[in-house]
Order: structure tokens, then C-alpha cells, then sequence
């Protein structure tokens, strides 16, 4: 069993993610081999919440080029959850 903490790594700060705030889902980084049971447990131990529903997605690292070299790297995958909490709940975090 890991580290809550080492579980959710941050939470993601776009556009996207302020919209769906509105239907009480949160987004969040989180490590790539992390499940929803322990996305779940995590998020329900740091922010003392009931969560309904955890959906994952990995996203794929950019390709990147360097301007100096020419010769191609890449950003690091990433693993995104979409945290679901129960009516009535929410994370005082993304309250800004």
C-alpha cells in the first residue's frame, strides 16, 4: 500500500478542469501505475470526502524538438483521474 501522497501527485489547473467543477468532478495527476481503489482511498484520506466515481485516462508525451541539437525528445506520459465526488462535497483547493 503507497503513500496516499505518493498516489496524487497534483491537481490539474486548465480550462477543462474549472468546467467541470461545475458537476463536482475533479481532476488530478496521478502515478502511472496507481488504481481507482487507491485513487479513491487517496482522495478520500487528504481531503476528507466521499468519492462516487474515479475515471483514468494516460495521456501520451508530447514529442518534443531541440532547437540547438535538432535531435527529438519527449515529455513524460502522464496519468490523469477524473475524481467524482458525492452532492454536497467539494475540495476547498480548487475553490479560488
Amino acid at each position: 500500500m503507497r503513500d496516499a501522497r505518493d498516489v496524487i501527485i497534483r491537481p490539474v489547473v486548465s480550462e477543462k478542469s474549472y468546467g467541470l467543477l461545475e458537476d463536482n468532478v475533479y481532476t488530478f495527476i496521478v502515478a502511472n501505475q496507481a488504481s481507482k481503489p487507491e485513487i479513491r482511498d487517496a482522495v478520500e484520506s487528504i481531503f476528507d470526502v466521499t468519492v462516487l466515481k474515479v475515471n483514468t485516462l494516460n495521456r501520451k508525451g508530447k514529442r518534443i524538438r531541440n532547437r540547438r541539437t535538432g535531435s527529438y525528445g519527449k515529455r513524460p506520459d502522464q496519468k490523469r483521474a477524473l475524481v467524482t465526488l458525492v452532492e454536497g462535497d467539494s475540495i476547498e483547493l480548487f475553490e479560488a
